[in-house]
């Protein structure tokens, strides 16, 4: 058993392998505080045919872990939480680019999470392990990689910080690297965000520093020295294990004369055919291609050109990588025409869905994203099952790319973990400016749906998102927005491109994507496949977004300047109001009477917390206000008084009369005597039934022998109000006595009239 201990910071990050699945071709266990993750890397043989590296990063959450039993049906985990696969993506992109070229294997990593200490995130032991089971695997791999988080608190960055500690962080950033033949750390993959409260630590005098780009980019030197720690541990933890890689001859995609034949025939073809438009470029690069192989049938020969077509489409394809590179670099001209810092045409628009609560448009070139906002009660959080502390989410964003947004036909169906890590990116980008839920009491889901795609569709969803919010009247505390930047590296020359195309991204040597307010980062994004990349490229790119960002934010505001004043009127109504803790229980009433009485006559939602805050909401407007006066009433409970008149309704029925609710918790008694309007009624069901709404007057206020209150209410309104000179009397009808008042011996209690007319005492028991 090999095991290795390092210090990073004040935390320790151990390393052991040796005792856990053996059968694994490389295997370890990596330990953070009390967070554990077991990683095994296994092989196959490639498949045939196949021109891409077969690499899959797993995931599996264990509810154990967190001493936890899984919620659901069935008591046991289903389908990868959306953590777990944003952290199989976070392991995925320093790991891929680190293989050497050619490889072609079949490669499964998994990550077990065997403990969560719920202080330290799980996300960065698997970068580690995984890097390092590889290594044990003995694969061709350019690594090993390590990984850290870094936590700007209080103006220092941190390393490895807790969950704690980042409540009062203003940026938290995941960053991994390798060392170069120089001894060099080199960036591979960057995620960053401003964490929830943020703004308010930055903007309210709490100590916070603001991330903007120059602090952001202090702080991935910093996570450079703690990689170098790792990258050094792992090397020596591998050699002391007495790994022995694997040889490994990589397979030229295409031969020397096969690159030569497709130079000679389709460069000079090839300026002509890369034209601005997407699609006219695709429709003639595919002509092209089709010309190429024609002229190889002929010059080749059957035979020939069917044993070297695999070789085709590969040389094609680095024709036009070396051919947009070069001009990039020679010229600084772009496939479509623009510079290197020019950002394509924008436009922007809200208010387009009809029954949204906020709806936008936002589109850059050929990427075009529609987003849409719905606001909901609080109880429409979305409740959170996974190993991380936070058990609920209010600001949801989902992320959508059908097939036709790229003009293809493809599969529509449950999220691609593409797509759930585009959502994440743009929710990160946006949390920090979200106003809290005491300033405004919503549940938010946004959907960003891509209807074209031609580059950085997730920064094009930010830029939405924030149209959609503004629309929807969400006051946030700054618009955002955010771009794509991506890099040329040639030769030692380094060229920032802004605003990348797919194939820009595809072709090129970095994808960056930056999103935040005008004065500082609220998310960023990184990966590179150079190495050597020196900082001051780096930071070069961050200051070119920021201008991009700018020029960005220009053209959204003059489409929306400011979150509208009040709500779109399709949204529901929330009002939040605070109750004392000890008056919870008499707004809930005995098995939640008097709040269904409150949620029936006002037509309200009522959320109460633990803490006292009641949300009321409803549709209109009018049945929360309502709400809010009837819960005022139990809480501050005002007595009735004669001659008071109030909208009530019947909530019970009974052969003398109805009862009618007039304050929560408050019913008085209509007589039957007054709901016929001058005629006898045989039943009260005659007049009125229950859950009918009545007018009511308080007409008398007396006290029973209990000591309770007796509310007598008589009903008034049109239709109920009698008529001068009273109700007319019915025909045949005696009129009603008055009544006398009761005297001894009149016949009605006792005494000795009542003796006279039959009345005796109760004879005793024969038994006794």
């Amino acid at each position: 058993m090999t095991r290795s201990t390092m210090s990073l910071g004040e935390t320790e990050l151990l390393l052991e392998s040796g005792k856990l699945a053996l059968q694994a071709e490389g295997a370890c266990v990596v330990t953070l505080g009390e967070t554990q993750v077991l990683a095994t890397c296994t092989t196959a043989k490639p498949r045939e045919g196949i021109d891409f590296f077969p690499l899959t990063i797993d995931v599996e959450e264990r509810m154990y872990a967190a001493g936890k039993i899984p919620g659901g049906f069935f008591r046991r985990e289903g389908r990868p939480s959306e953590t777990a696969i944003l952290t199989a993506r976070l392991t995925d992109r320093p790991l891929r680019p680190t293989f050497k070229a050619g490889y072609r294997d079949e490669v499964q990593v998994i990550i077990t999470v065997l403990s969560a200490d719920l202080a330290n995130a799980y996300d960065i032991p698997p970068i580690n392990a995984a890097g390092l089971a590889v290594s044990l695997a003995g694969l061709p791999f350019d690594g090993p990689i390590g990984a850290v988080r870094v936590g700007l608190i209080g103006g220092t960055w941190k390393v490895n910080p807790t969950y704690q500690e980042l409540e009062l962080a203003t940026f938290d950033v995941v960053v991994a690297g390798r060392k170069n033949d120089q001894g060099q750390v080199d960036v591979l993959m960057v995620e960053g965000e401003a964490p929830e409260g943020s703004w308010e630590r930055i903007a309210g005098g709490g100590g916070g520093t603001p991330p903007t780009e120059e602090v952001v980019a202090e702080g991935l030197e910093v996570a450079k020295g703690h990689i170098a720690t790792i990258v050094d541990s792992v090397r020596a933890f591998v050699a002391q294990a007495g790994v022995t890689p694997r040889p490994f001859e990589p397979t030229p995609a295409f031969a020397p004369d096969t690159w030569a034949a497709v130079q000679e025939f389709a460069g000079p073809r090839l300026a002509a055919a890369l034209v601005p438009g997407k699609t006219d470029r695709v429709s003639n690069l595919d002509a092209l291609k089709d010309e190429l192989k024609a002229h190889l049938l002929s010059t080749w020969g059957e035979e020939t050109l069917a044993a070297r077509a695999s070789e085709i489409s590969p040389a094609f394809k680095e024709l036009q990588k070396h051919a947009m590179r070069e001009r990039v670099i020679r010229e600084g001209i772009r496939l479509d025409g623009r510079r290197p810092d020019q950002i394509r045409d924008l436009s922007a628009e809200v208010g387009l869905i009809p029954r949204a609560h906020g709806s936008g448009l936002f589109q850059r070139g050929e990427t075009q994203v529609l987003n849409v906002t719905t606001l909901g009660m609080l109880r429409m959080n979305q409740m959170i099952d996974t190993l991380d502390p936070e058990d609920s989410k209010r600001y949801i964003h989902h992320y959508n790319f059908p097939p036709f947004s790229t003009g293809e036909v493809g599969r529509v169906g449950s999220p691609k973990r593409r797509e759930i890590g585009h959502g994440a990116l743009a929710e990160r980008a946006l949390v920090p400016v979200v106003p809290d839920e005491d300033e405004f009491p919503y549940t938010l889901r946004l959907v960003s749906d891509v209807l074209s795609s031609n580059g950085s569709t997730s920064m094009a969803s930010v830029c939405a998102s924030t149209l959609s919010l503004m629309d929807a009247g969400v006051p946030i505390k700054a618009p955002i927005a955010g771009i794509a930047m991506g890099l040329i590296a040639e030769g030692g020359q380094f060229v920032t491109l802004t605003d990348i195309l797919g194939d820009e991204d595809a072709l090129g040597d970095m994808d960056f994507k930056v999103a935040g307010t005008k004065d500082f980062v609220t998310a960023l994004q990184l990966d590179t496949k150079v190495t050597g990349l020196p900082a001051e490229v780096l930071a070069g790119a961050l200051k070119q977004a920021k201008d991009a960002r700018m020029f960005i934010l220009e053209t959204m505001l003059r489409t929306i300047p400011e979150s509208r004043r009040e709500l779109s009127l399709k949204a529901p109504r929330v009002i939040m109001k605070q109750i004392p803790v000890d008056k919870i229980g008499e707004v809930i009433g005995p098995k939640g009477k008097r709040i269904n009485e409150i949620i029936a006559l006002t037509g309200a939602d009522i959320d109460i917390e633990d803490d006292g805050r009641v949300f009321i909401g409803s549709r209109d407007g009018a049945g929360a206000e309502k709400a809010v006066e009837m819960i005022e009433a139990l809480v501050n409970p005002h007595m009735p008084e004669v001659g008071e008149r109030y909208d009530g309704m019947v909530v019970k029925t009974a052969t003398f009369g109805a009862f009618v609710n007039i304050l929560p918790g408050r019913d008085g008694m209509v007589h039957i005597s007054k709901l016929g309007r001058g005629k006898r009624l045989s039943s009260v069901e005659e007049a009125v039934n229950v859950g009918d709404k009545l007018t009511v007057e308080i007409d008398k206020i007396e006290q029973d022998q209990m000591g309770r209150t007796k509310v007598s209410l008589k009903p008034v309104g049109e239709g109920w109000d009698p008529p001068e000179g009273g109700w007319p009397r019915v025909e045949g009808e005696e009129p009603e006595r008055e009544r006398r008042p009761r005297r001894e011996g009149d016949g009605r209690g006792g005494g000795d009239r009542g003796r006279d007319r039959g009345f005796r005492p109760r004879r005793e028991s024969r038994d006794r």
